[in-house]
């Protein structure tokens, strides 16, 4: 059996990184957050702009939040509030907890204010700090690892080099029992014909088919016209013509094997294998998206340099070209512009593999050496591309 080095959680999962987390209920708390940051560096603070309001986004938005605190990276977190929002403090830990993991909360109001706030939050952290730091690496089976799929900044090479390289991997964690995600569902428009062919069942290849359609017809709803230019100016700058032509490059990230279920935007998939997920094709909302459904590490690829990476989440960065790679070494993580001077594409999935897998036992991303945390950007209701 083939294993990795992590750190066993209370419910199965099992991380490959040992963060506490700061999750903020509502924007308002934000500054409180920051603040116990700043005092406990070793934190991963979680900000985000919502929480309170737009209450037609609030059931996602606690599930996507809730399963950011249970992600397998995650050993511990402390949420705070404000104390008069509509997503509560106390409901989100409540939820953490069930993991089984420690989940502390309280609210600023009740604290007495920011400075009081603060002090609480950083004698809080400060002893969850210490519980994750006597949890200790062991050998786990690779079965038990989500692999999130990601493209951003995609170019006329994205789905000849970096994506199909990426599909290698998928396969090669697929064959071993792990679980892949691939989601931006704007990203597969036009090609809901070859993803519904490799569902497991009828039932599958019915979801792709509606959560395609329905992605296609915002962007007639709308684009009307120009729907099918629904690409950004980078990708059109990086060669590409239409989303139809981008969407065939994005889908071979997820290699070949048989798509076992479809989730809504941040919800843990029940089915091993290839999953989709129902999401938007904006970067840093998707990224949110795959850490709220359980993915430990993230493979994005990029053909024209995008550098984010993800607070909980390693995100490898997977160049298209080498012009690419060697003008953002900084930032990238594996030439996949080799294919173009004759490696063959198993022998980069195997680069990819082999990195992948010391990544998984705690070697750091690019990302991750450079602080791009990126930011926690929740999917709202209206389209995003």
């Amino acid at each position: 059996m083939e294993t990795f080095q992590g750190f066993e959680r209370p419910d199965g999962s099992a991380g490959i990184r040992n963060y506490v987390a700061v999750i903020p209920s509502v924007a308002c708390a934000n500054g409180v957050v920051a603040a116990i940051a700043r005092a406990v560096p070793q934190v991963v603070p979680l900000y985000h702009g919502h929480g309170c309001g737009r209450a037609v986004e609030n059931d996602m938005h606690i599930r996507t939040l809730a399963n950011l605190g249970r992600n397998p990276n995650v050993a511990a977190a402390l949420v705070v509030g404000l104390g008069c929002e509509m997503i509560k403090a106390e409901g989100l830990a409540a939820r953490i907890a069930q993991s089984g993991k420690p989940a502390a909360h309280f609210e600023i109001q009740q604290a007495g204010g920011t400075r009081r706030a603060a002090a609480r939050g950083i004698e809080i952290v400060t002893g969850l700090m210490a519980d994750a730091a006597r949890l200790a690496r062991r050998p786990l089976p690779l079965e038990r690892i989500c692999l999130g799929l990601e493209c951003g900044g995609s170019d006329a090479f994205s789905g000849l080099t970096a994506n199909p390289g990426v599909g290698r991997v998928s396969d090669w964690l697929v064959d071993r029992g792990g679980r892949v995600i691939l989601t931006e569902d704007t990203e597969m428009i036009g090609t809901s014909h070859i993803l519904r062919r490799r569902a497991c069942n009828p039932e599958v290849a019915g979801r792709i088919g509606a959560m395609v359609a329905e992605a296609e017809k915002l962007t007639h709803d709308l684009l009307g016209p120009l729907a099918a230019y629904v690409i950004a100016p980078g990708n059109m700058d990086g060669g590409m013509s239409s989303i139809q032509e981008k969407s065939l490059g994005c889908i071979v990230k997820s290699g070949t094997r048989p798509i076992t279920q479809v989730v809504d935007y941040g919800q843990v998939p029940d089915a091993k294998g290839v999953v989709l997920m129902d999401g938007p094709g904006y970067d840093t909302e998707s990224l949110t998206g795959l850490a709220a459904a359980g993915c430990q590490a993230i493979l994005f690829t990029t053909g024209r340099g995008n550098p984010i990476g993800y607070p909980i989440v390693p995100v490898i960065k997977v160049a298209s070209t080498s012009r690419l790679y060697r003008q953002m070494e900084d930032d990238m993580d594996v030439d996949a512009g080799v294919v173009l001077d004759g490696t063959p594409l198993d022998e980069l999935g195997r680069t990819i593999t082999q990195l992948l897998t010391r990544v998984l036992d705690g070697e750091h991303t690019k990302a991750e050496v450079n602080r791009q945390e990126g930011i926690v950007c929740l999917y709202t209701l209206h389209p995003s591309f």
